[in-house]
């Protein structure tokens, strides 16, 4: 177990349990998630590998003995009227007969009813008639010759799922967590080593956990295939209801008016909308009216008095081209059916989770940590349905005052939401707020800045806030960062306004080039003309692309005959690996004619010392002949800590990560595009100051 997994069990004891064991035990059980964690957490909850095996076994004949299959109902029905009492793992909901005076349970798999349940169970198990608790219970029969009486007796009963949380013992664990390890022990609970994702994608991650703890939130994800999108929604919660293709009535999701029956919406947390995207889907526009009236008013109506509910709404999807094709050519939203690609529903989602910058889901991504039993956590967040967070940021910033109402309360619900999640005790600190503020803005400005797009009525907003110092901070979308030539078209203009925006960016573009440039003219007429560097610190955003040591160094380093690298922690083969494409940069950008010595200083790993020299060596064995000569030290001092490239042209490049300012492959078997060029990689988060030496 690691460091995180021993604190965990430490403080969260019962409540937690190994996430690789609930595929070992499934089966052919039908049988929600939080379930299997359940029964894992209370046979499981060990690190003795012998104790798991002899837990998991037991998890096991419990589920072949006594789950009921709906296929063998009858068969169970009479095993426990030949043996007379039989113990069953069921779905059972109670509820209260007020002619007999009398609480009758249901058994959903089972199919008995009006089973008679005695009033101390009810005290003790009150969620029962709330909504169906899965259950081992004691089933007997005893047959009556009053046909009024039912023959079906449960003589005890055991929820399997958590029956209640002491939420102020939970906010007191959460103080000996570091807030990296709190996120992390988030990650573990959704199902992902967080190793494999860097801070930007936990937090998107953790987005998605929204709904679960925000009334009426409403959130849209859409992007590429494969992502995990739906998984939350279908086995995360018990409060969380997936409605499979995407497609559902008015009487199904709000109210029958022929019963007065509520629909989805009076019964959930959160309903999500799987499949949610596909411009050949048609959708009922009376649907649609309702949709967006309840998501601003959180109310609805057919006819007959209002009702209110406070289920949000998840959207998710899949997207049929990329980003870029989608800026020049559409918009973000383009892949919705028409129905629902309209300006008035898109203005009521909270947020846009950008799918495209969640990794395609992968063996190793997978977690065998511990992390939260889900129903644990599940109930944790519904308490949680009842506060409002949305006003701690305003201790520490201030939004735009040009930020409209709708846009406030959605970056507010948004931040409320992060807040809830990661510091349900109140502990964030200015540093903390900030980070989760500019990803809540960044949801709602991916919203507003595409219906400008849509409707030309919308106007611009300044996304913008200002902290304690009074200065004015912007908030921009990576999309923005990476794609400016089309972030800013107008696809719903006629031609020729898009033509005027399109040449207005290049013009300016332009003149900021012709401004911060230099132009230097050689003897030869006949010889381009070369633009001068300029000294500067430059932030690159975590979750980026179309990053590259070509298009980030190189400029810096064309003309150097010497190059030295200093990085403490070139130890490991990716790091090693990543020296090895700097090299190969380098090779690629010199005339054949130079030859230029690169030169790195490190720090030596104690543990593999002998496995790093040899992949340094093969640097050295691989650039011969190609026109560098590559040699490298340790340092002897122990005292290197910078991370820095200096070249005998007389510039310095600090780097605060060196060269790891990548994130992990998705796949390591040569065959993705990632593993192959730098610029289709999702970057860490890192920065870069060049400066220019005396």
């Amino acid at each position: 177990m690691t460091k995180l997994d021993d604190k965990i069990n430490e403080h969260f004891a019962g409540f937690v349990v190994r996430k690789d064991l609930v595929k070992t035990v499934k089966g052919n059980a039908i049988v929600p998630t939080y379930v299997l964690e359940y029964l894992l957490g209370q046979y499981c909850a060990t690190d003795d590998e012998a104790s798991i095996a002899a837990g998991i076994e037991t998890v096991k004949d419990i589920l072949r003995k006594h789950y009921v299959h709906r296929n063998e109902a009858g068969l169970i029905q009479s095993t426990i009227k030949e043996k007379g009492r039989y113990k069953v793992i069921d779905q059972i909901s109670v509820s209260l007969n007020e002619k007999t005076d009398s609480y009758e349970a249901s058994f959903d798999n089972l199919g008995i009813k009006k089973v008679s349940v005695d009033s101390g169970t009810i005290k003790t198990h009150p969620k029962l008639l709330v909504t169906g608790v899965w259950c081992i219970a004691d089933v007997q029969y005893e047959f009556s010759e009053d046909a009024r009486v039912s023959p079906w007796v449960l003589e005890t009963i055991k929820p399997i799922q958590i029956a209640k949380v002491d939420y102020s013992a939970y906010c007191e664990a959460r103080t000996n967590f570091e807030t990296d390890d709190w996120i992390d022990l988030l990650i573990q609970t959704i199902g992902f080593n967080p190793e494999t994702l860097g801070r930007r994608a936990k937090l998107l991650q953790i987005m998605r956990l929204i709904p679960f703890v925000e009334r009426n939130y409403n959130l849209i994800e859409l992007g590429p295939k494969g992502t995990g999108k739906s998984h939350i929604y279908s086995e995360f919660s018990p409060h969380g209801q997936l409605i499979s293709g995407g497609e559902v009535s008015i009487p199904k999701l709000f109210v029958n008016n022929s019963n007065g029956r509520i629909g989805l919406v009076g019964y959930w947390d959160v309903v999500a909308f799987d499949e949610f995207a596909g411009r050949e889907k048609k959708t009922n526009k009376a649907l649609v009216d309702i949709m967006k009236n309840y998501m601003a008013n959180k109310t609805f109506s057919r006819g007959v008095s209002p009702m209110g509910a406070e289920a949000g709404f998840a959207f998710v999807g899949n997207t049929d081209h990329n980003v870029p094709y989608m800026l020049k050519n559409s918009d973000l939203f383009e892949a919705l059916p028409p129905q629902f690609h309209d300006s008035a529903f898109i203005d009521r989602l909270h947020a846009y989770l950008p799918g495209w910058e969640i990794d395609v889901i992968r063996g190793e991504m997978f977690t065998s940590g511990y992390g939260f039993i889900v129903d644990y956590l599940a109930e944790i967040l519904r308490h949680l349905r009842s506060e409002d967070f949305s006003n701690r940021p305003d201790q520490y910033f201030k939004l735009s005052e040009k930020i409209s109402t709708r846009d406030r309360d959605a970056i507010y619900k948004t931040m409320s939401g992060f807040l809830k999640l990661i510091f349900p005790n109140g502990s964030e600190t200015a540093e903390d707020v900030e980070e989760l503020l500019r990803i809540s803005i960044e949801g709602r400005k991916r919203v507003k800045d595409q219906l400008t797009r849509i409707d030309t009525t919308y106007p611009d907003v300044d996304f913008s806030y200002t902290g304690s110092d009074g200065e004015k901070r912007n908030v921009t979308t990576l999309e923005e960062e990476e794609y400016p030539q089309f972030y800013n078209l107008k696809p719903a203009l006629d031609p020729k306004e898009q033509d005027d925006i399109s040449d207005d960016f290049h013009n300016k573009n332009e003149a900021e080039l012709s401004k911060d440039n230099t132009e230097i003219t050689t003897s030869d007429d006949t010889a381009p003309k070369i633009k001068s560097l300029e000294a500067g610190h430059h932030v690159f955003a975590e979750g980026r692309k179309g990053i590259s040591y070509d298009k980030t160094f190189g400029p810096y380093i064309d003309g150097a005959s010497r190059i030295v690298v200093t990085d403490p922690y070139v130890r490991y083969f990716y790091q090693i690996k990543n020296m090895m494409e700097f090299v190969e940069m380098v090779i690629q950008r010199k005339p054949p004619e130079d030859q230029v010595s690169i030169h790195l200083v490190t720090g030596a790993d104690d543990g593999n010392i002998a496995s790093q020299r040899a992949l340094l060596d093969s640097i050295i064995d691989a650039s011969i002949g190609a026109g560098v000569t590559f040699t490298w030290a340790f340092d002897e001092t122990g005292t290197a800590h910078s991370r820095d490239i200096v070249t005998d042209t007389g510039w310095k490049m600090v780097l605060d990560r060196g060269l790891d300012i990548f994130q992990a492959p998705i796949k390591r078997d040569g065959f993705v595009l990632g593993d192959r060029l730098q610029e289709h990689r999702t970057i860490k988060g890192f920065y870069v100051t060049f400066v220019k030496l005396d």
